[in-house]
C-alpha cells in the first residue's frame, strides 16, 4: 500500500458497498445535472470546489480535538493531555495506512476523497464544455 495515493488508500480501506454508494451518488448527480441549464451546473461545480474532502475533514477534526485536549489539560486535569496523543496517533496511522477509526464513519456519512469530488466536477464541466481548447483531446 506504500505506493498508493491517499485517495486510493482511503478507498482500499473503505467497505466496497460504501465506495459503491459514493460512486452511485456521483453518477446520479451527473445525470440529474445533465438536464439542468448551464448556470445551475456552474453553481454545482462551484459547490464541488468548496466541498471538504476527507483529508481536510480529518485534519480539522484532529487539530480541533487536540487543541481541546491541550486546553482541558491546562485548565481541568493533566490527564486530558492523553486526548491529543490519541488523536495525533490516529492521524499518523491515517497518513501511513490511509485508515484510522474516524474514516469508516466519515465515509458512511458520504465524505469523499478529493479524486471522487474531482470526478464529479470534471464530468459536469464536460457537460457544459468548460475546458480550454486542447484539454478535451
Amino acid at each position: 500500500m506504500a505506493d498508493m495515493t491517499e485517495p486510493e488508500r482511503v478507498r482500499a480501506n473503505t467497505p466496497a458497498e460504501v465506495n459503491w454508494r459514493i460512486d452511485q451518488r456521483i453518477e446520479e448527480n451527473v445525470r440529474r445535472y445533465a438536464e439542468k441549464p448551464p448556470e445551475q451546473i456552474a453553481r454545482r461545480i462551484w459547490e464541488l470546489e468548496q466541498e471538504w474532502d476527507i483529508e481536510r475533514v480529518l485534519q480539522a477534526m484532529a487539530s480541533s480535538i487536540s487543541l481541546l485536549g491541550i486546553a482541558l489539560s491546562l485548565t481541568r486535569s493533566r490527564r486530558w493531555i492523553i486526548l491529543p496523543g490519541v488523536v495525533l496517533s490516529f492521524l499518523l496511522l491515517h497518513a501511513i495506512q490511509g485508515w484510522c477509526p474516524p474514516v469508516p464513519v466519515l465515509r458512511r456519512l458520504g465524505v469523499r476523497t478529493r479524486e471522487e469530488i474531482e470526478r464529479e466536477r470534471l464530468a459536469l464541466k464536460a457537460l457544459i464544455g468548460d475546458f480550454p481548447r486542447g484539454v478535451e483531446e
